[in-house]
C-alpha cells in the first residue's frame, strides 16, 4: 500500500502484483470537473485494489467524496456526496471490452501508464446528475409587486376550456 498515490499507474503491472492504492487526490486536479463545480475544494478519497481473475485483469474499489455542485435552479452551492464502488475489468482491445463479464466496465490502455486522476474523474463523471438541484425548492420568492409569479397566478385562475367557443357555436346551431 502506498502512503501517497502516483500520478501515473501501470494497471496490468498492478494487477500481476496485487497491488493496492489507497489515499486522496484534491478536486482542484480534477480538471474535467471543473465547469460542474461551484467549488473545487476537498479530495476525493481513493481505495483500488487490483488483481486477476483467471485472465481477467481487474480493478475493484470504491471512490468518496462531497462535491460542491452549483444547482441549476438557484446557482447556489449544493452539496453532492458521492460513495462509489468501481468494478473495471482492464482490457487493451475493443474486441476484449466485449468479452468482459457482465458486471464490469471496460478500462482500456494503451500503453502500460495511464494518468491515475483520470479513471477516478471518469468514475465521477458517470455518477454525476446532469442537471444538479436542491432537493426542496430552492428558489426565491420575491416579495416585489413588480415581480409576477406565474405559478400562483395559473392556480388562482379558472382553467378555461379550449373548446367552450365550439360547444357555444355548435348549440346555437353556427357550425
Amino acid at each position: 500500500m502506498l502512503a501517497r498515490l502516483p500520478e501515473f499507474i501501470d494497471p496490468l503491472h498492478l494487477a500481476d502484483k496485487r497491488g493496492e492504492l489507497k489515499g486522496q487526490i484534491p478536486v482542484s486536479k480534477l480538471d474535467r470537473l471543473a465547469d460542474i463545480l461551484f467549488s473545487d475544494t476537498g479530495a476525493v478519497a481513493v481505495e483500488l485494489y487490483f488483481g486477476r481473475e483467471g485472465k481477467l485483469a481487474k480493478v475493484e474499489g470504491q471512490i468518496e467524496t462531497v462535491l460542491e455542485l452549483e444547482c441549476q435552479n438557484c446557482l447556489q452551492m449544493l452539496q453532492w456526496p458521492i460513495k462509489h464502488a468501481i468494478k473495471l475489468g482492464i482490457v487493451t482491445s475493443l474486441d476484449q471490452a466485449d468479452r468482459l463479464p457482465e458486471d464490469y466496465e471496460p478500462l482500456l490502455i494503451d500503453e502500460g501508464k495511464i494518468l491515475l486522476k483520470n479513471i477516478v474523474e471518469d468514475e465521477l463523471l458517470l455518477v454525476l446528475p446532469t442537471f444538479p438541484k436542491h432537493p426542496h425548492n430552492c428558489l426565491v420568492q420575491e416579495t416585489d409587486n413588480s415581480e409576477v409569479d406565474f405559478s400562483q397566478n395559473e392556480q388562482q385562475a379558472p382553467k378555461q376550456n379550449p373548446f367552450s367557443i365550439l360547444a357555444k357555436l355548435k348549440n346555437t346551431g353556427d357550425l
